[in-house]
């Protein structure tokens, strides 16, 4: 394959990642929007939990979309800097969402809350799991296409996202017919752990990165 023929797709993934994360930042505001306000008027935690993951999901695609502008602006330089920043960025937002997985899901079981009606639970999140799915699916192409830690480590992200819409999707169900409202508590403590793991991967991998480029600082 010339190099020309290289070139071109490079650049053609470079613009695929591009318009992924701005699909990611509208989707996930418009979702995290429509979740918070009925998650407000229907007193569901649950649900706004889940508009808030939302915009941390909008952080993460913040941080992917302004390494992907830089890197498209600068192709002759290094993707190194641009590509550690973006890993942090995600690293953070996976570190945040374990603390709101957390608090909400302990004030849930210490106050003994329950939802008001979960249809919009339900709703919300088969439209979730369907966008997002598709969403993984592109950021891995593109990630391993462009050998690119922070675009994967963001599909990651996402993938969290399909999680906690199975256990809305779970929750809201169960509720609907046995009335018991800490299931989905139970499942967002669970979910901890992989947030936590995945946050530190990412910043892992940041660090592997500044490393590879100043052998120096691997033995600090």
């Amino acid at each position: 394959m010339s190099t020309i023929v290289q070139q071109s797709m490079q650049k053609n993934y470079w613009n695929y990642a591009l318009w992924l994360a701005v699909f990611t930042i509208v989707y996930n505001i418009a979702e995290g929007l429509v979740s918070i306000g009925f998650g407000v008027s229907d007193e569901s935690l649950a649900l706004f939990g889940f508009g808030v993951d939302s915009f941390i999901e909008v952080m993460s695609g913040i941080g992917i979309l302004v390494m992907v502008n830089r890197i498209r602006q600068n192709p002759e330089t290094s993707r190194t800097p641009f590509e550690v920043t973006a890993l942090k960025v995600t690293g953070t937002a996976f570190y945040i969402l374990a603390v709101g997985l957390g608090v909400s899901a302990v004030y849930n079981i210490v106050t003994n809350h329950k939802p008001e009606t979960t249809l919009p639970g339900l709703v919300i999140s088969i439209i979730s799991i369907a966008m997002m799915w598709a969403l993984v699916t592109g950021k891995r192409k593109v990630g391993r296409a462009l050998n690119s830690m922070p675009i994967l480590a963001d599909a990651n992200c996402t993938m969290v996202c399909i999680y906690m819409s199975v256990v809305l999707l779970i929750s809201s169900f169960i509720y609907q017919f046995t009335g018991f409202g800490f299931v989905d508590s139970l499942g967002a403590l669970g979910l901890i752990y992989f947030s936590i793991n995945e946050g530190r991967e990412s910043f892992d991998k940041a660090k592997g990165l500044e490393c590879s480029c100043e052998d120096e600082n691997c033995n600090d």
